[in-house]
């Protein structure tokens, strides 16, 4: 045993996708390094558990440094097993990703990459979403390697407020800006259908979507990622509408 801080890496896109081996590569420089992802793609299984079907655990490397699994759940599973049934306990750190595609604004609420972060986060664990914004099957992720690293070991040295957790998102370019804290951009996915007929006479329909936003403030994360810094959002668990409680408060009454 060292003193060097327990991190899981998890994600959504899969324990061999090439985001997480990066991760990984970063975070074994750092500390004893836990891998629980799922064994296929998970991505927008957003907060997603599994409960009416058993989950098995695969070992693929285990050493005194580094022990690697995949699980057939999701990446709220992962977090959850990894804590339950190799842990016995918490890590130092949870952290997620790299996903491949953004997270930032209203993806968050979508993304199984960000769920793990925010179930680490339920749990009290100081957690962070990582995510690229491109899909690209040859994706240069070194461009981002120092900036992963810093900002994982400011956390790991500073802390994060409790209750927090942070969605991180890096554009693709080639010379990053630098990092910029940011709000979640107010946007939205205009969703469509594209209906077909199988050749059984059966209709089926292919989600599609259109990404929508007129946000253009400087301080949300998706200005941020056009102009070539990293984002970091962070992100609450706490989804009461403080702002409105007085507005609503014609709700309250005595006895009828």
């Amino acid at each position: 045993m060292t003193n060097k801080p327990k991190i899981l890496v998890t994600n959504d896109d899969g324990v061999t996708a090439l985001g997480i081996r990066f991760l990984i590569d970063i975070v074994k420089e750092i500390g004893e390094v836990v891998v629980m992802a799922p064994d296929k793609p998970q991505s927008g299984v957003g907060h997603a558990i599994t409960f009416a079907d058993p989950l098995r655990i695969k070992t693929i490397e285990k050493s005194d440094q580094y022990a690697e699994y995949s699980c057939n759940g999701t990446p709220v599973d992962c977090v959850k097993l990894a804590e339950n049934v190799i842990y016995k306990g918490r890590p130092d750190l949870v952290v997620s990703g790299v996903n491949h595609g953004s997270n930032a604004s209203i993806n968050v609420i979508y993304s199984g990459t960000m769920a793990a972060v925010i179930e680490a986060n339920i749990d009290e664990i100081p957690a962070i979403g990582f995510s690229i914004d491109t899909y690209s099957s040859n994706v240069d992720f070194e461009p981002s390697r120092k900036y992963i690293r810093k900002i994982i070991m400011d956390v790991l040295e500073n802390g994060i407020p409790k209750d927090i957790c942070l969605n991180v998102n890096i554009p693709y370019v080639e010379e990053l800006n630098g990092v910029k804290l940011c709000r979640q951009a107010k946007a939205s996915w205009k969703e469509g259908f594209d209906s077909r007929t199988d050749p059984r006479g059966q209709n089926y329909h292919w989600l599609t979507g259109e990404f929508v936003t007129n946000d253009i403030k400087e301080d949300s994360d998706l200005v941020a990622l056009k102009n070539g810094f990293i984002s970091v959002v962070p992100v609450q668990l706490d989804l009461t509408a403080y702002k409105a409680m007085d507005a609503l408060g014609y709700l309250e009454s005595g006895d009828l």
